[in-house]
């Protein structure tokens, strides 16, 4: 259903899928997309839907932190922001200016796994957005100023939300020790050392490498005709070169086979917390949405074990979080318990555990799987009611897993969780052995001299 044909859009449309997109029905609504790829290698995904005279547009790039060497952290999010600093025919600052002039938003965001670009425009932007994205993907502009600007921009974004930020480190230092695979050990803002160090050369042949048409998924859903849509993608992306695949990353990661465990003092912090990781599979595996639904029974909501036992009735936490994140590589289930005034550590810790073993060893009511799917359809409904979701949607699931329609069958997969695939997956994964903590403790004030 996902083959890629070249070509004209007509045979591009793929077989038992409309162009409309039906919400609020009984069923899955689905998103109703046609697929199509350019000669240079450019996945182009529309879907048409004419709600209103908008469209969005988002183009992800198939690059993340992980693509990163040793050495050279920060540069995929580096990237996030030179791509704003303009290209052959769009000054520094220009797309800013061009996008919310015409009565548009737009924004980038970068993960370990992907880069994505996006904007919103009215339904009579679409050349001015296909040229915007067009542009700086063949020429951006890449100087000693634009790069010594933006890694000080960086530098100044990372003291705000990692180095100066509560509880800001406790990640990266869950992430170090937890992998053994440089991929994803660093953070996706990098560290001061590497960005600093950072050379023109450096960051020319890193957007060459990845920043090419035949990296990256454009998606387009809104107020477009198809066939008209993708007239002027050819217009705007066909006379950008390709440039050779990129190496794919190492993703391989050891099993492992003890407890790691880190104590970190943190002088921004008030109360300690406890971070908790467990190796789990990457996503969109077979055991993905049955981790998915057992973070909805951890701790999704005021009804979800960890609230109602760690936080309510006992009172050791003020807070308590699970759930499984969204990896190409290898996963992470991750829990978080903010320990409650006066309240010990190990108590806390110990009674986390406790909720997981209570869903390995006890029942799993009806209500709370009934509870995991309405809130897997909630939040797919409302990522659906807006066209900038499905077109970060269709991309990334396109970047992801070469299969844009998953957008609609995640549901179904949610909703075939059984009892039984929760308590399998707490019973694989979350073990002992497979666990990493990092405990961060507030770090008393220093004396001042005289005592005062």
């Amino acid at each position: 259903m996902n083959r890629l044909i070249r070509g004209g859009l007509s045979a591009a449309v793929i077989a038992g899928l409309a162009l409309t997109v039906t919400l609020g029905a009984a069923t899955a609504p689905r998103v109703q997309f046609t697929d199509a790829k350019l000669e240079n290698g450019l996945r182009v995904i529309i879907a048409e839907d004419h709600t209103a005279p908008t469209f969005s547009i988002a183009v992800t790039y198939n690059v993340g932190s992980r693509n990163e060497r040793p050495g050279r952290t920060g540069f995929a999010h580096l990237f996030e922001h030179m791509m704003f600093k303009g290209s052959e025919n769009v000054g520094s600052g220009e797309h800013f200016v061009l996008v919310y002039g015409n009565g548009g938003d737009m924004n980038g965001s970068t993960n370990k796994d992907r880069t994505n670009y996006f904007e919103r425009l009215p339904a009579n932007q679409l050349d001015l957005a296909l040229f915007l994205e067009a542009d700086r993907m063949k020429s951006l502009d890449i100087t000693k100023d634009n790069l010594q600007n933006q890694i000080s921009t960086v530098q100044e974004e990372r003291r705000q939300s990692v180095d100066n930020q509560p509880y800001g480190r406790t990640m990266e230092a869950l992430d170090g020790l937890m992998y053994e695979n440089a991929s994803y050990r660093h953070s996706v803002i990098g560290s001061m050392q590497d960005l600093t160090a950072a050379t023109v050369d450096d960051v020319s042949a890193f957007f060459r490498t990845y920043y090419a048409p035949n990296n990256a998924v454009l998606a387009i859903v809104g107020d477009v005709k198809p066939v008209e849509c993708l007239a002027k993608v050819r217009k705007y992306f066909e006379g950008i070169p390709s440039q050779p695949p990129p190496p794919e990353p190492d993703m391989t990661e050891p099993a492992q086979t003890r407890e790691k465990r880190l104590t970190i003092d943190d002088p921004l912090v008030r109360m300690p917390r406890i971070d908790i990781a467990y190796h789990i599979p990457p996503a969109n595996t077979a055991d993905s949405e049955a981790l998915n639904v057992l973070g909805t029974v951890l701790s999704s909501g005021r009804s979800s074990r960890f609230f109602e036992n760690v936080v309510r009735q006992k009172q050791l936490a003020t807070q308590a979080f699970a759930g499984a994140l969204e990896s190409r590589g290898p996963g992470q289930f991750r829990a978080i318990a903010l320990v409650a005034p006066g309240k010990d550590v190990a108590d806390v810790e110990a009674a986390v555990y406790a909720e997981i073993d209570r869903v390995k060893t006890g029942t799993i009511e009806d209500w709370e799987l009934q509870k995991a799917r309405n809130s897997a359809r909630r939040s797919l409904l409302g990522g659906l009611t807006s066209s900038l979701q499905r077109a970060v949607m269709l991309s990334q699931y396109a970047v992801y897993y070469n299969d844009p329609n998953i957008i609609n069958t995640k549901l179904g997969k949610i909703s075939a969780v059984t009892a039984a695939d929760v308590q399998r997956v707490a019973g694989k994964y979350l073990t002992p052995e497979n666990r990493t903590v990092v405990i961060t403790m507030p770090k008393p004030a220093a004396a001042t001299k005289g005592g005062e």
